[in-house]
């Protein structure tokens, strides 16, 4: 199940959610060439990537900010991407380009640490700006709870593209995260969950101050958890290329 749009155009440009984008791609292009050479390249992660028992003693903070332009390949980094780029421009349209800039690097610090506290012993290295928009995500439920998204839905040979209200998709992505961190082994390495729920868990936190101040249950009343503007509307539209028939 991967989100491909939702239905809630921005009312302004989102300039950080575009730069931190190109930051994260020009990041990885830089040490692309790394992926060829094991050893630099676990020597790359190991100065630059949240390793928690480095963090447990004390070393190692710049990690937490630097963990998040870091990823383990081009799909970790395009499904993060895709993720942002579908649900980033609406809470910097609502909080403002800085504030917005604040909220995503506490966020992905916060995610962070709940990686380092879930096996504060772990020498595995953490990567990625999953954290940081898992809290993009927390805060686009709270504001957009009936936003309409678009996802992909791939089960063994059937693919289609099914709309979906917000809550329905964020909140499945959330539960999985959740069950899935209280049955994972940090040690083991491979996905970071707690860092998922705690992001996520965060950037609800953070974002209800501002829903506090549109009104609270009233906003929601208002809008009906709809964004506060028109849905954008998608139609399939048919090609201009005529077919051409077989002989």
């Amino acid at each position: 199940m991967f989100p491909i749009r939702d239905h809630n155009p921005s009312g302004c440009t989102p300039y950080v959610t575009y730069a931190l984008i190109a930051m994260n791609v020009a990041i990885f292009l830089s040490y692309w060439g790394l992926f060829s050479n094991e050893r630099a390249l676990a020597g790359f992660f190991y100065s630059w990537a949240v390793i928690p028992n480095q963090i447990s003693d004390g070393l190692g903070y710049h990690t937490l900010i630097s963990s998040m332009f870091l990823h383990g390949g081009v799909m970790h980094l395009a499904g993060n991407m895709l993720f942002l780029w579908i649900f980033g421009d609406n809470l910097e349209d609502k909080m403002g380009h800085m504030a917005y800039l604040a909220f995503y690097l506490v966020c992905g610090i916060g995610a962070g640490l709940a990686q380092v506290l879930s096996e504060p012993s772990s020498a595995v290295p953490t990567v990625g700006a999953s954290g940081a928009i898992a809290g993009v995500m927390g805060g686009y439920l709270l504001l957009f709870p009936k936003a309409k998204v678009d996802i992909l839905l791939i089960f063994i040979i059937f693919f289609r593209v099914i709309t979906v209200p917000a809550y329905l998709m964020l909140g499945l992505w959330f539960g999985l995260q959740l069950v899935s961190s209280f049955g994972s082994n940090p040690l083991e390495g491979g996905v970071a969950y707690w860092a998922h729920s705690g992001g996520f868990l965060i950037g609800v936190g953070l974002t209800l101050p501002l829903f506090v101040r549109y009104g609270g249950r009233r906003y929601w009343n208002r809008t009906q958890g709809q964004p506060p503007h028109p849905n954008a509307t998608y139609e399939m539209r048919r090609t201009a290329i005529p077919r051409v028939k077989r002989k």
